[in-house]
């Protein structure tokens, strides 16, 4: 019989099957997305990852399949709520600046035990400069965590082993902290926060991440990873909840291109995809019935003026340009899932933080604010006989080209001598090259990893290094969002970052764009998955209905 090559022949047959032995050998076989026999779903998630080590990730394509793989302190619950993950049970100090975390007896994928000293190496790991991890500012509250990992100028960098975290024993773990920071057991559910397996770093390095080394101590194993084109994941026995574990096989496959993961559903070869065209969202629900969900999103999607060189080194022009951008247009035209306009940067919905930040225009008439825009880019410079060009480099994902489309015209429109050149590029090569400062204007988006506005502001912080893609550094943002840190009054705090979003919209190092909600198709067979705020959705908590 003639063999398929469909994405189950190749896995198994890769892994040593034989023909007869792979599911859907046959010629005529076909892949079902969400194959309630085999308790396997298939996934149509967005990108392919650059990396599965915790502490080299960087995107939310790599956290849906990192976070079924790993298991921090605390975990999410199927509402993305914080709930006992590795650690059972916590207290914290009368000043809120040691917390101690109590371990349950767990193991790796290969058996040896997991625990305190895991975490503790792990947090030493991705602050050790030397690990290059992009996200390690994430952790600064932890104490002397900056002072490792970004000292300031002239000062002596600390030993990882100064960091303020220690394994009292095998199963207690010390965290002491610069500031109090009551969002901490928000923050330990993100992936920086999960522990490796020290016993497999120490034999072979960074290659523990490979298929062939990995242990895991979360309710999923990866099998194998082909390089754009599939990461296979399957149960692990040995995570501590296993019984309750019902789905025994994820299949993630990229699909940059929203059209395409919407027909694999349509077909039946994907049981859920994390993003649907949402200008096709009436369509859907008619064509698939249960499928379509639509949620509000901590998330914003934003552009990103390169400050560190002209054009986008003048206030002036980072104002006209944000000013001239239509986003109403783009979130009730180009979205059709009720997205809202970003007149600010932190999105509805923050815990304690109602703001009333605005860009000072944004109550003017567009026409009145496109004629502001010019006469600011004159001010500057720009004329006919000097005429402003730049590029705006944006991701080839879901909404966004058609996002350029528009805002290009919007920038072109303001005189005939602005030219603004598209270029589309793909997710993992646009984010870096934000980090790098590889742009002029470049597009973006920030998922709040945990529901706090310190968690959207720190990203212009001067300290906060790579992720501040504009390249923003102001000494009195940066104190207001110091001063915030150590404030212990909540609704003074919420009024320090508050002064710090209002100062950030006034020097536009960004042009704020839209609030979006969480589209994704989901198989209506699939229960536990629960529409939630940070649009996080772990397998373990997957159930199938009859």
């Amino acid at each position: 019989m003639p063999i398929s090559t469909n994405r189950r022949t190749l896995l198994t047959g890769a892994a040593g099957l034989g023909a007869a032995a792979s599911l859907g050998a046959c010629a005529n076989a076909r892949v079902v997305g969400f194959d309630k026999s085999r308790k396997s779903l298939d996934i149509a998630n967005s990108s392919e990852p650059l990396s599965l080590d915790p502490h080299k990730a960087t995107g939310s394509w790599e956290n849906n399949i990192i976070g079924n793989m790993f298991i921090g302190l605390t975990t999410e619950d199927a509402n993305s709520e914080p709930i006992p993950g590795m650690a059972e049970r916590w207290e914290v100090s009368e000043d809120l600046l040691t917390w101690t975390f109590y371990l349950r007896r767990a193991s790796w994928s290969d058996g040896e035990a997991c625990d305190a000293h895991d975490f503790a190496f792990a947090m030493r790991r991705i602050l050790s400069p030397e690990t290059l991890s992009q996200y390690a500012s994430f952790l600064y509250p932890i104490k002397n965590a900056e002072l490792i990992h970004n000292p300031p100028e002239g000062t002596a960098a600390l030993s990882p082993d100064e960091l303020g975290v220690t394994a009292i024993d095998d199963l207690t773990l010390e965290i002491r902290l610069e500031h109090p920071a009551p969002y901490l057991p928000q923050l330990l559910k993100h992936y920086t926060a999960y522990p490796i397996p020290k016993h497999v770093y120490e034999r072979v390095g960074d290659e523990w991440v490979k298929p062939a080394n990995i242990q895991v101590n979360g309710p999923y194993k990866l099998t194998r990873w082909w390089s754009n084109y599939i990461i296979h994941l399957e149960k692990n026995p040995r995570f501590y909840d296993a019984e309750n574990v019902e789905l025994e096989h994820l299949y993630f496959y990229p699909q940059n291109d929203v059209q395409a993961a919407a027909r694999r559903v349509l077909s039946g070869e994907a049981g859920w995809a994390t993003r649907f065209p949402s200008n096709q969202v009436e369509v859907l629900r008619r064509d698939l019935p249960g499928y379509v969900r639509v949620s509000p999103y901590l998330t914003v999607n934003y552009f990103s003026f390169n400050m560190t060189r002209p054009p986008f080194n003048d206030v002036r022009v980072r104002q006209a340009i944000s000013m001239a951008y239509d986003r109403d247009f783009v979130a009730s035209q180009i979205y059709r899932t009720g997205e809202q306009p970003a007149y600010k940067f932190i999105p509805p919905g923050v815990y304690n933080y109602a703001t009333t930040a605005r860009y000072p225009w944004a109550g003017q008439p567009l026409e009145e604010r496109k004629r502001e825009a010019e006469r600011l880019l004159r001010e500057a410079g720009y004329g006919p006989n000097n005429p402003l060009r730049f590029a705006f480099s944006h991701r080839n994902t879901s909404d966004n080209p058609r996002v350029a489309v528009v805002a290009q015209n919007d920038w072109n429109a303001i005189a005939p001598w602005v030219t603004v050149e598209l270029r589309g590029v793909e997710n993992q090569v646009h984010y870096a090259n934000l980090r790098a400062k590889n742009f002029d204007c470049g597009d973006g988006g920030w998922i709040g990893d945990y529901n706090d506005a310190k968690n959207f502001l720190y990203l212009f912080e001067s300290r906060t290094g790579a992720q501040n893609y504009p390249g923003y550094n102001n000494p009195i943002y940066d104190q207001l969002i110091r001063d915030s840190d150590v404030e212990r009054d909540d609704a003074r705090r919420a009024q320090l970052m508050l002064q710090a979003e209002e100062l950030l919209l006034r020097e536009a190092p960004i042009c704020c764009s839209v609030f979006i909600n969480s589209t994704n198709l989901v198989h209506p067979d699939i229960s536990g998955y629960e529409d939630n705020i940070e649009d996080i959705h772990r397998a373990r908590w997957f159930g199938i209905r009859a």
